[in-house]
């Protein structure tokens, strides 16, 4: 993972140091850094924000029909395992390979003692 050397507030910044520039002088350079090379700047990182966000957008739709069809699909896994814990019993090796916990093989419920008192 990449650490970011960057303000969050960046684009923020960048728009009003380019006002403030604009304000003391329009035509004030500073070697090659010029108001027009901020400002396309500036253009070029708000068309990549629309884009990862358009983007995001889109992975955020694809996740959701995801999770919808991975319900869909254990829901039927559940209506299965439980057809054959109903059809074969629940100590059968059939309900086990289902992915089912054959009853014989449950742990018996044991119960806690009590904390000693002093």
């Amino acid at each position: 993972m990449v650490t970011k050397v960057y303000p969050t507030d960046l684009i923020n910044q960048a728009r009003s140091h380019l006002e403030s520039w604009k304000k003391i002088s329009p035509t004030l350079t500073f070697g090659e850094l010029t108001q027009a090379a901020l400002s396309e700047d500036l253009a070029q990182a708000d068309e990549l924000d629309s884009k990862i966000k358009a983007l995001e957008a889109e992975l955020t739709n694809l996740r959701n029909q995801r999770d919808a069809l991975y319900q869909v699909l254990w829901d039927k896994l559940k209506r299965l395992r439980s057809s054959v814990k109903g059809l074969f019993g629940d100590d059968s090796s059939e309900y086990e390979m289902m992915g089912g916990t054959r009853r014989s093989d449950r742990k018996r419920p044991t119960r806690k003692t009590p904390p000693a008192t002093a």
